[in-house]
């Protein structure tokens, strides 16, 4: 999104543009699969804040693509409204609903006092040591039997939204992004029909793997992996921090090491989707279904796409550490997995007509499935991913800091990369000579070039 978004804005200026996609497919975290007959989303899927203050939603709107509300609430705890949950536990029996909110409410008061650990504590700490110092002060607020384990499916619940466990989130900065008005929105036909609009025109390279960055006194080269080579006068790097993480893209000279430790010191997390097809429903008609348990590693959730598509189709989520292990086991396994996990709650459930299985953990093109605010890091590593150096100019969710992991921060950092290096373009050549080549001997290319995994 950050990349298509960058070469978008760059074409509408008229600046010449290539953009060297890694993968055979545009989108990158951005997967709508089509095979089961009709759209899901593999990737991002939600729109975090339905409100004329989200960047996206005016073209999202032009589109006429429908959005089916999950939340009116704006918090990150819920992107779901409590009244659309059914929880149940490992024996198949109902929560009442009573003691989900009540829950709910002692989760909220819990969170409350781990604000005032916050405030008392000068070194940062993970939310889940954050929890221990709140029981051992007050031990009133520690619940037994089963309202301990819904608060496990809650806190299970945080780890989703920060794709990560609740010993690696930042206790400093977990609730430092800005939340959009207008609450939490399902894109009912997929992400997809957005990229492909902003896409339309553009010169998109595709099985094109950047394996090196040279920058030059007078520009940008840039190498693939058959060893084709592009020059330009600025470039965008749009690619995931999992993947800057994992040195895949070599910089000469080096990045400067304020850059280095932004990119080895941000989190990166992984949260799947196991997405099951259904020949018929058989389950409740709420949007989220919610196994309870002594873990929030044994805990799991379903998101149902019935409610918002008409299709039979239950979504199993699972994040962190439980979403690593599941991404060793085959497709099948882990479809069989997430299918056990149903029959728990479900033991009449019929099996499986088709499924489809996310790994965005083990994919060479993302290596996780999006930022956090690691333990003791600062909240500003968003900002410093996202300062260009020289003619390099970096775009993506990672590199947001009012809305990192989100699909609307990915977009506006790729409108401010394209902005800066458009600036910087026109500021060094002057409006007239803007499209003379800038090199010699690989002058087919000009301004400006971007490269994108997402």
């Amino acid at each position: 999104m950050a990349g298509i978004a960058a070469a978008h804005a760059l074409h509408e200026a008229s600046f010449q543009v290539v953009v060297l996609e890694s993968r055979d497919r545009i989108g990158g975290r951005v997967h709508t699969n089509y095979s089961f007959g009709f759209p899901v989303d593999l990737g991002a899927s939600w729109l975090h804040g339905v409100s004329k203050e989200n960047p996206l939603a005016p073209l999202i709107s032009r589109l006429g693509l429908p959005l089916y509300r999950t939340s009116g609430d704006n918090s990150v705890l819920y992107d779901h409204d409590l009244e659309s949950y059914a929880l149940f536990d490992m024996d198949g029996h109902q929560v009442p609903q009573e003691l989900v909110t009540k829950v709910g409410e002692a989760f909220e008061c819990i969170l409350k006092e781990t604000d005032k650990v916050r405030k008392e504590h000068s070194e940062d700490m993970s939310i889940s040591r954050a929890f221990s110092i709140v029981f051992e002060r007050r031990p009133e607020l520690r619940l037994e039997g089963l309202a301990h384990k819904v608060l496990q499916w809650y806190l299970c619940r945080m780890e989703g939204w920060f794709a990560s466990d609740a010993d690696t989130i930042s206790l400093k900065s977990w609730d430092q992004e800005e939340l959009l008005p207008g609450g939490h929105g399902l894109m009912v036909r997929g992400y997809l029909p957005v990229i492909n609009t902003l896409a339309k025109g553009l010169d998109i390279r595709l099985s094109h793997r950047v394996t090196k960055i040279m920058r030059r006194y007078n520009g940008v080269k840039v190498t693939v992996e058959d060893g084709t080579t592009f020059v330009a006068d600025a470039v965008i790097i749009a690619v995931p921090l999992g993947v800057l993480k994992a040195k895949s893209i070599m910089f000469e000279p080096r990045l400067p090491e304020w850059k280095e430790a932004a990119i080895d010191d941000l989190g990166v997390g992984i949260e799947n989707k196991i997405v099951l097809h259904f020949d018929k429903v058989f389950w409740p008609n709420v949007e989220f279904l919610g196994v309870v348990a002594e873990t929030t590693y044994d805990c799991s959730y379903f998101l149902n796409l019935h409610k918002a598509t008409g299709h039979s189709v239950l979504v199993y989520m699972p994040a962190g550490q439980l979403a690593r292990d599941i991404e060793k086991m085959s497709d099948e396994a882990a479809a069989d997995f997430a299918f056990m996990q149903l029959r728990k709650i479900l033991p009449e459930a019929s099996a499986p007509i088709q499924y489809l299985v996310s790994r965005w953990g083990t994919d060479i093109n993302t290596l996780g499935s999006y930022s956090f605010d690691a333990v003791g890091k600062p909240h500003d590593l968003y900002e410093r991913l996202r300062i260009p150096v020289d003619n390099l100019f970096f775009a993506g969710e990672a590199t947001s800091m009012s809305y990192p992991g989100s699909i609307h921060g990915a977009f506006s950092t790729g409108q401010m990369a394209a902005e800066d290096c458009r600036m910087r373009v026109l500021e060094r050549y002057g409006e007239l000579d803007l499209f003379q080549p800038v090199m010699g001997e690989e002058a087919s290319l000009s301004v400006p070039l971007l490269i994108s995994r997402l």
